[in-house]
Order: structure tokens, then C-alpha cells, then sequence
């Protein structure tokens, strides 16, 4: 609040004192003066104070000091000049960091303040959010915020997630599902259970990584902070004995020699090359986090677009994580043997019955009573017939059309009756649909692409050449995948990996960006670096993207400040710099870089 208060006083100053000069009124100096103080106090204080507590020297002494110097000789139009764009740039930063906090905000304000808890009664009572406890039964009406992270116990609805995965699209969660804090119901009622404390949930945990991570700092900012002191101190040294030069051996007057003096304290303040950076991170983080993506430390975000190999995990990752059925043989007509395999199957909990039943379920099915044989299958007797399904028990030869599934990788699922076969069914984890588009943009950018994964090998294979990664590795355990990692760092540098953030968690921390894929769970929070909130593999894509954009911005910002700094120096010393030009010059570099930060606070399309 003080910062725009201080420029609009430095501001109505420096017009009331060029009005004065206009008319010749012979205290200008003193309203020009007035402009420096109110608009110099606050940076004045904090270097003040940052040089007696941390025994740092920063950049907003040098300001101002150079506006009384400008004084000194008689230039207080300059000197207000100075501290005018001097504090407008401070005033920039701040709506920079002010504008990158409101993801933030935003995910703060959505957060409900009461919750309708269900007393033994049956009644409701609208109690403080916060008073909220595990295993506390809650009514979300249509509309209405989700207090906290739950389980559905009664009733389906589609929520809008957005807040918690970036997706614009709604999710329908039915009984015995999660949602999470923070996300809106857009249909029926629903009835859910308390499962974690409020400090636990995934909406408190996804604002802690972005305040985390927008207090954290880059590499780059880190090196700048480190430097600055001693540059800082160099120019406080240096100036003195630039006017000394200038007087002694190149013949200046002292008035000239003091005056190119200030310009140089002006121009040689790194005031652009530390605003290089932390507006940048800031916009960056912020963006992530608008796209559901969150980052642990700007650190990350600047190593990512330093990779040159990523691994990925299979099994929820590349692929949906779920069997499906691609192919079926039967030796029958399907319409008869269909409703026998879901009378069977429909009473088996195994993952691949789910899956069959999946495909079939607008099929009638039969009523059977079924006998399960362990690790093996399902039976059940049917008009006197013995019908099995699951692994082979009969004394037959796979025909060519199975063997071919099989070296596809696929599962194969047998059909019998009275032990002979009459039919078999291909299940496959089937691709995420945006796996190919990934791993091409990483084949094309040059970055070595691995698969780890612990299925078998004909599985790996088929997937590994349907997507064209460079490399995979098949039947691994997690200390499996630890020692691949270890070797793509020796030969490439710096890497990263893809995971579930659960039977991943030791690759995840091994690689030197942990990316973690799902639906905001604790262990992927835990575990990675990078967190993407969904299951969208192309979010991937946009974050590297995201990476790259950032560093580049920094770099830029970087090299701008440095060849400003340089060009206004060799001007000085050219005679040609006026103070007004180099305020201008070196303050509007500070403005320009942090702008050219605030862009990555848009979304990235290239």
C-alpha cells in the first residue's frame, strides 16, 4: 500500500516541480525533494535495514544515493526522476507477485466455510468447516462447495473438479468413490463420509505446494541474490574512483567528473538483472497451478527444461491402468456363450472378470451358481454342463489366432465346457490416448525416451513400438528401476520420471525431477517434485513447454539487463548520457523485464 502511495506522491511531485521550473519559482528543489523522500522512504528503509540486520548491501541504496548525488549538483529534477521509475518498477513487482498469488486466492476462496453435518436423528446441522472430523457424515447439495475430502456413501453426481485437476470438464462419482475438498457438485444430493482431517486433504495440500513453491527460488535467482551484495559494494567503491579517473586522467572538471559519476551509479545498478527472474517464476508457478499443475520449488521448474532423458512408467501412465477386451473367438454362437460368461464372471472380483463384464454389459447374462478355483478360474453348471472360464485346464493347442495374442502381450482368458475349448477372450491395458502424442514430442525434442516397467516382456515390447519409445526395460522390480535411472544419468545428465507416486515412489526419488500422475494422491504429493493432477498425459507436455518458456524469459531477461547496463556505460563514458537518460534507460530495462515475465502468467500455445 506504502509503494503506491510513495509514487503517487513521488509522481504529483515531480509534476508540481516542473510546473514550478516553468515558472521560474526558485524553490522547486525543495518540492522536487519532497518527491524524493516520499517516494525513496520505503526502499530506503528496507536497504537500511537490510544492511544493519544482514550486513547486505542492495540495490535500493544505490537509487538512493544516486537521487541525492543528483541533488547535489543541482539536477533535483533528475533525482525525483530516478526514484519516480525506481519505485513505479517496485510498484510492477509487486502487482506481479500480487497477480501470481491469486491461484492461490482463488483455490482459497473456494473452499467452503460450513459443512451440513448429519446428526443421529437424521437432521442436519450447519456447523464451521473447520470443526470437522474423521468419519462425520455430510449432506452436498446441488451447487454447493465440498467442505473437505470424503467418501460418497449414498447417491451419484458429476462434480466440476477443476480446482483440484485443471479439467474443465465435469466428473460424475458414484458410491464408495472420493472427492475432494474444494469442488462443486453439480447434480443430486449426495451423502459422504469425513476420511481425512482438514490439513490432509488434497485442496490443502495442492495450496501448500504452490505457497511453497512461489516463496522457493530458481537457481538463477539464488546466484543473482548471492552476487548482489558484492556488486553492490564493487559500485559503492567503484564510483568514487570512476570520478577520481575521470578528473585526474582524462582532464574532467569536477562538476563533469561528479556528474558522470551519478550516471554511472545509475546505469551500473543491477536493479533489471534482479527483477530477471523472480516475477518470471512466480507467473510460471501460478500458471501451472491454473493448469493443475503444481510444482514443489522453482528449482524444478527450471530443471525440467534441462532434461535429456524421461522414463515412464507403464501401468497407469502410459497406459489407462485398466484391462480391456481387443479380441474374442468363440467356437459357438456369441449370443449363446455371451450371457453363460457374464453369468460367471459377474460373481468373480478379479480385475479381468470386471473387464469382461464391462464389455458385455448390456448383454443378458445367465443365473448360475459358480465355484471359484484358486488362481485359476471360475466354474459353474449349466443344463447339466460343467462351464469354466479363466486360466487353460483342458488338453488342447492354443490355435494360431491365440498364439498371436499372446506374443502381442496380451492376456488370454479360456473358455471351456466339460474341459473342452470353445472360445477365448484377449484383455490388453489399453493406451492413454494422449501417450503417443508425448512420446513424439519428446522423440523430437531430442530427449531419450525409456519405459520401466514390471509387466512382461512381449507386453513391454508391443507397447514400447506402438508408441516408439527409444528404449524400455520389462519384469522390473522398483530396485530394478532405481539402477536403470542411476545409468541414464551417467549417460545423459539430467533426467526425469513419470509415475503413479506408489510402487514408483523409489524412481521417483531417484530421477532428478519426480513427476507424479493421478488423481491428487498423498503418496504422489509426497514422493514427487512435480505433481500433475490428472490423468492426462498431455499436461506433461504443456509443463515442459511451461519449462522451457521460463527459462527462456529469464535468459532473455538476462542478457537485456546486461547489454542495457553495458550500452548506458559506454554512453557515459562518451559524455553523451544525460541523467534523465539513464533513469529512463536503466529503470525502464527493470520495468521491461518484469513484464516480460508477467507473460508466462498467459497460456502457453507453442
Amino acid at each position: 500500500m506504502w509503494t503506491l502511495f510513495g509514487t503517487i506522491a513521488c509522481t504529483l511531485s515531480l509534476l508540481a516541480g516542473v510546473i514550478s521550473d516553468v515558472m521560474h519559482f526558485e524553490g522547486s528543489w525543495l518540492i522536487y525533494l519532497i518527491g524524493i523522500l516520499f517516494g525513496g522512504l520505503e526502499i530506503t528503509i528496507v536497504g537500511l535495514r537490510e544492511l544493519v540486520t544482514e550486513k547486505h548491501f542492495n540495490v535500493d541504496l544505490l537509487m538512493m544515493i544516486a537521487a541525492i548525488s543528483a541533488g547535489v549538483i543541482g539536477d533535483w529534477r533528475e533525482g525525483t526522476l530516478l526514484i519516480f521509475i525506481f519505485s513505479l518498477s517496485h510498484l510492477l513487482e509487486e502487482y506481479a507477485t500480487d497477480k501470481s498469488t491469486r491461484a492461490i486466492n482463488h483455490l482459497i476462496n473456494r473452499q467452503a466455510k460450513t459443512a451440513r453435518k448429519i446428526l443421529d436423528d437424521g437432521t442436519y446441522q450447519i456447523i464451521d468447516a473447520n470443526q470437522l472430523t474423521i468419519g462425520d457424515h455430510l449432506a452436498i447439495f446441488k451447487g454447493e462447495s465440498v467442505p473437505t475430502d470424503g467418501i460418497i456413501l449414498q447417491g451419484a453426481s458429476e462434480l466440476d473438479e477443476a480446482v483440484v485437476n485443471g479439467e474443465s470438464m465435469p466428473r460424475l462419482k458414484k458410491i464408495n468413490e472420493e472427492v475432494f475438498g474444494g469442488t462443486i457438485n453439480l447434480g443430486n444430493e449426495l451423502i459422504i463420509e469425513v476420511n481425512k482431517n482438514k490439513s490432509e486433504t488434497v485442496f490443502a495440500k495442492i495450496i501448500q505446494l504452490v505457497e511453497d513453491a512461489q516463496n522457493s527460488q530458481t537457481k538463477t535467482e539464488t546466484f543473482i541474490q548471492k552476487i548482489e551484495n558484492r556488486y553492490v559494494l564493487s559500485i559503492l567503491l567503484g564510483v568514487p574512483l570512476a570520478i577520481l579517473l575521470f578528473h585526474f586522467i582524462l582532464n574532467w572538471s569536477w562538476n563533469e567528473s561528479f556528474y558522470r559519476g551519478v550516471n554511472l551509479l545509475v546505469v551500473a545498478s543491477p536493479c533489471a538483472l534482479v527483477a530477471s527472474s523472480t516475477p518470471a517464476l512466480l507467473s510460471a508457478v501460478s500458471n501451472g497451478a491454473r493448469h493443475g499443475v503444481l510444482f514443489k520449488g522453482g528449482t524444478y521448474l527450471e530443471e525440467l527444461a534441462e532434461i535429456r532423458s524421461i522414463a515412464f512408467d507403464k501401468t497407469g501412465t502410459l497406459t489407462n491402468g485398466q484391462p480391456t477386451v481387443t479380441n474374442v473367438f468363440w467356437t459357438i454362437p456369441e449370443e449363446e456363450i455371451i450371457p453363460i460368461v457374464i453369468g460367471l464372471e459377474a460373481k468373480s472380483t478379479h480385475p479381468l472378470a470386471k473387464a469382461i463384464v464391462r464389455n458385455w454389459q448390456s448383454h443378458p447374462k445367465k443365473q448360475v451358481v459358480v465355484e471359484e478355483l484358486t488362481a485359476k478360474g471360475i466354474q459353474g453348471m449349466i443344463d447339466g454342463n460343467i462351464y469354466y472360464i479363466g486360466k487353460k485346464m483342458g488338453c488342447y493347442e492354443d490355435n494360431p489366432q491365440i498364439k498371436k495374442w499372446k506374443l502381442q502381450g496380451k492376456t488370454v482368458v479360456y473358455m471351456e465346457c466339460n474341459q473342452q475349448f470353445i472360445g477365448a477372450i484377449a484383455l490388453l491395458d489399453t493406451l492413454n490416448k494422449h501417450a503417443k502424442e508425448v512420446i513424439h514430442y519428446f522423440n523430437e525434442a531430442n530427449i531419450h525416451t525409456l519405459m520401466l516397467t514390471g509387466d512382461n516382456r512381449h507386453t513391454a515390447t508391443t507397447i514400447a513400438h506402438e508408441l516408439g519409445i527409444a528404449e524400455y526395460q520389462s519384469e522390473l522390480l522398483p530396485e530394478d528401476k532405481v539402477a536403470f535411472l542411476n545409468e541414464q544419468k551417467q549417460q545423459f545428465g539430467k533426467n526425469a520420471m513419470l509415475g503413479d507416486g506408489v510402487n514408483d515412489a523409489p524412481a521417483l526419488a531417484t530421477a532428478t525431477i519426480g513427476i507424479a500422475m493421478g488423481e491428487g494422491t498423498d503418496v504422489a504429493m509426497d514422493i514427487a517434485d512435480v505433481v500433475i493432477l490428472e490423468n492426462n498425459l498431455a499436461k506433461l507436455v504443456y509443463t515442459h513447454k511451461l519449462s522451457k518458456k521460463m527459462k527462456q524469459i529469464i535468459k532473455q531477461n538476462i542478457i537485456f539487463s546486461l547489454a542495457i547496463i553495458l550500452l548506458l556505460v559506454f554512453i557515459n563514458i562518451l559524455q553523451i548520457l544525460t541523467i534523465p537518460l539513464a533513469v529512463i534507460g536503466h529503470e525502464g530495462s527493470t520495468i521491461l523485464v518484469i513484464l516480460n515475465g508477467l507473460r508466462l502468467l498467459k497460456t502457453i500455445n507453442d
